[in-house]
């Protein structure tokens, strides 16, 4: 019941921000997300609200992760790369939507709980890896869609090489010490579109502390 009733509050909010997209917002509703956060948060699973989980991270409350997907616009047939699983919850919508999702976490912790989250869910082709991430993910070939979940003081080109013709990404920008902003960058020919978004509350990008945890 909490779940329909989190879920409808959703959808209503959404739609008064103008996001009514039907294949995400049908991938959302067939992800429940109390299935995503700690157990003492499930009251919170479908607010606006922050939430922490393992490993000093945190996810998006639920407007943001849906406002976030609704930009990247994934498409059925596409490839796409995540930077930061997390919870495992955007992870799991966009394997509801597109061909491939590969996502990349430095914490073993946060891998082993989203994958078993995935798999109870049923949700095929996604892969998730324990890596850095900080340099995308040389060697898989190119992308449609890239997202990246830890903020940037510059747009990282290298994510950009791994873009197909036509493909954008999305990553949070430090625009200045207080200001983190979600910029999507769309590829054509050698040339990008850039657009800023909204602000986000994302955390600077850590290098190699992927670690034990």
């Amino acid at each position: 019941m909490v779940e329909k009733e989190g879920f409808a509050a959703l959808v209503l909010r959404l739609r008064a921000e103008g996001i009514s997209d039907l294949d995400l917002l049908t991938a959302v509703e067939q992800t429940p997300r109390s299935q995503f956060v700690p157990a003492q948060f499930s009251d919170n699973a479908y607010s606006s609200r922050t939430i922490p989980i393992d490993c000093g991270s945190f996810m998006e409350g639920a407007d943001l992760a849906v406002r976030i997907l609704a930009r990247l616009q994934v498409k059925p047939g596409q490839r796409v790369l995540e930077i930061g699983t997390g919870s495992g919850f955007m992870t799991a919508v966009m394997g509801r939507m597109a061909e491939r999702v590969m996502s990349v976490e430095r914490y073993k912790t946060l891998v082993t709980q989203a994958q078993g989250r995935i798999d109870a869910l049923g949700i095929r082709g996604v892969v998730i890896r324990q890596a850095d991430g900080g340099n995308g993910m040389p060697g898989e070939g190119t992308f449609d869609r890239i997202i990246v979940t830890a903020a940037f003081p510059t747009m990282p080109r290298f994510y950009a090489d791994q873009l197909t013709h036509c493909g954008s990404m999305m990553a949070p920008l430090m625009v200045d010490e207080e200001t983190c902003m979600m910029v999507r960058l769309t590829k054509t020919g050698s040339r990008f579109e850039r657009e800023d978004l909204f602000t986000v509350p994302y955390l600077p990008l850590v290098p190699h502390i992927a670690a034990q945890l």
